[in-house]
């Protein structure tokens, strides 16, 4: 290197100036650089939750049920019994003929082990769908929707079936200006007994609200309202009903989303807990004819986004076939996920969060099987 003997001597105040100078705007130019490096990766499309599968077992117990519907995580704190926290249920909702709404059968999903029989309701209350919720006090609720031929035709209003933790029925709650064709259902649990049971009816398209207390391990009704309703619904001979279905409860916002098939659609309703009234439909958040094909089940991922399946009967792609579709409360698509290589496999979901790990469960109910991943909760 060129060495020039004149820079040697010591620095007048006018050189320091400019050398103190030249390093302030080196720093202006890297706090810039830094400043513009951070609002790109704000700026960077998510990378989103769903994830690839690490878990795949069979839902089909002893008798043969199949077209597995519901997924319900055990909470942790839940009182043992022969459940404990962390398996999944899945209930079933046909026969081992195919027979929609007949099925009788809640599997239980332990973290390691083989899957095992949790609960079988008897022939008058089948047809169990994804209404499926597990309470911290220690009871299962699962909807039945049931059939007398596999058609909807022939479907009953059904009712809210309530199991303790030993897989026996302690109870039946059912009216049938309320519980119209359980298809699905969201529960929040308030604390000290309370809980809110919000019910997609498949039959006429309405919200209902159950708010309900827990005393001595059954369930009291405080009272009861339609909260929403103007959903589309109607008989299909493929899918047995398209109508309201996925529900998703914030309590912070008090707002239920509510994934309507038909609509193809994604709706908020607002003040849900406190609502006496009908709200109808509430607000489209979103609406996705590229992305959704009959918006189904519904669950939300840990960062706030949703996660909708797909039943494929309404607005098919045979190209996007049984995905699972997440999406912001904006209405902005972030991913999505194939269940199944044929159209038709997607349906119930949940999703799990405990400290730093998120389990993610879904059925494919073309194969009759529950996939589970674990994934960091970032």
């Amino acid at each position: 290197m060129k060495s020039n003997s004149a820079n040697l001597h010591t620095p007048n105040q006018s050189t320091i100036f400019n050398r103190n100078r030249k390093v302030t705007r080196s720093l202006i130019i890297v706090v810039v650089l830094l400043i513009s490096a951070s609002a790109l990766i704000a700026q960077a499309p998510s990378s989103g939750f769903l994830p690839s599968p690490i878990l795949v077992v069979s839902t089909v117990p002893p008798n043969g049920d199949v077209n597995p519907y519901g997924v319900a995580f055990v909470p942790t704190g839940f009182p043992g019994g022969v459940l404990n926290p962390g398996d999944v249920l899945v209930s079933n909702f046909n026969n081992v003929q195919n027979l929609q709404g007949t099925g009788t059968t809640i599997v239980r999903v332990p973290p390691q082990g083989p899957p095992s029989l949790f609960f079988t309701s008897s022939p008058l209350q089948q047809g169990l769908s994804t209404a499926l919720a597990v309470l911290q006090e220690g009871l299962v609720i699962v909807g039945n929707f049931p059939s007398t031929d596999g058609t909807c035709a022939t479907a009953g209003n059904g009712g809210l079936l309530v199991i303790n933790s030993l897989g026996q029925q302690v109870q039946t709650i059912a009216d049938k200006n309320y519980i119209n064709g359980p298809w699905d259902m969201a529960v929040y649990d308030f604390g000290g007994g309370k809980i809110d049971a919000f019910i997609a009816n498949g039959l006429s398209g309405a919200i209902t609200r159950f708010d309900l207390m827990i005393s001595n391990g059954l369930l009291t009704v405080q009272s009861k309202a339609t909260i929403a309703s103007g959903y589309v619904f109607q008989c299909d001979p493929v899918t047995f009903v398209d109508a309201p279905t996925g529900l998703v409860y914030d309590p912070k916002r008090d707002v239920l989303y509510v994934a309507s098939t038909v609509d193809n659609a994604v709706f908020a309703v607002s003040n849900v807990s406190q609502r006496s009234d009908n709200g109808g439909t509430g607000q489209v958040i979103y609406q996705d004819q590229t992305h959704l094909h009959g918006a189904l089940a519904m669950a939300a991922a840990p960062g706030g986004d949703l996660l909708v399946s797909n039943n494929d009967a309404i607005n098919g792609d045979p190209n996007q076939p049984s995905e699972i579709v997440e999406f912001t409360i904006s209405g902005h698509f972030v991913k999505q996920l194939s269940m199944d290589p044929a159209q038709g496999g997607s349906f119930g979901l949940n999703v799990m969060t405990t400290g730093l790990i998120s389990r993610f469960a879904a059925v494919d109910d073309n194969q009759s099987t529950l996939s589970i991943w674990t994934l960091p909760n970032h």
